[in-house]
């Protein structure tokens, strides 16, 4: 997937996979910007219950806005591939900041807060 193009998303380099995609940085080179783009594995593709998530994914993302939530810039499907395109954020994940050093108290205490009030405006908008 590294060096494709989806419709004028340039992808440069992957950044993890779960259970519902993989995730990509890459170039938006209409609009010359860096964001993340989520795909739908080609395996996954012909399943139309994981089909209907993924498109339920992207209509979730579209439903809130919230500082700590990603926004959701694009929905699509090109070629074949499902794709979500969303806000690239820099920085190290929760997990690669946890298993670097102990997180201290104040530390906790504000991710914690912010992590409550992406998941409280979450709920608010009926995802679960």
């Amino acid at each position: 997937m590294v060096g494709r193009t989806i419709t004028h998303y340039r992808i440069i380099e992957k950044l993890g996979a779960g259970g519902m995609g993989e995730v990509f940085r890459a170039r938006d080179t209409r609009l010359d910007r860096t964001v993340a783009i989520k795909v739908l594995p080609a395996a996954f593709a012909s399943n139309a219950q994981l089909k209907i998530r993924f498109e339920r994914e992207a209509s979730a993302f579209s439903q809130v806005s919230h500082p700590h939530i990603c926004a959701l810039h694009d929905v699509g499907n090109a070629d074949g591939v499902e794709y979500l395109v969303l806000v690239y954020l820099e920085g190290e994940t929760l997990a690669d900041r946890i298993a670097r050093a102990p997180v201290s108290i104040p530390d906790v205490l504000r991710l914690g807060s912010q992590i409550a009030s992406a998941l409280a405006c979450a709920h608010r908008a009926g995802i679960v």
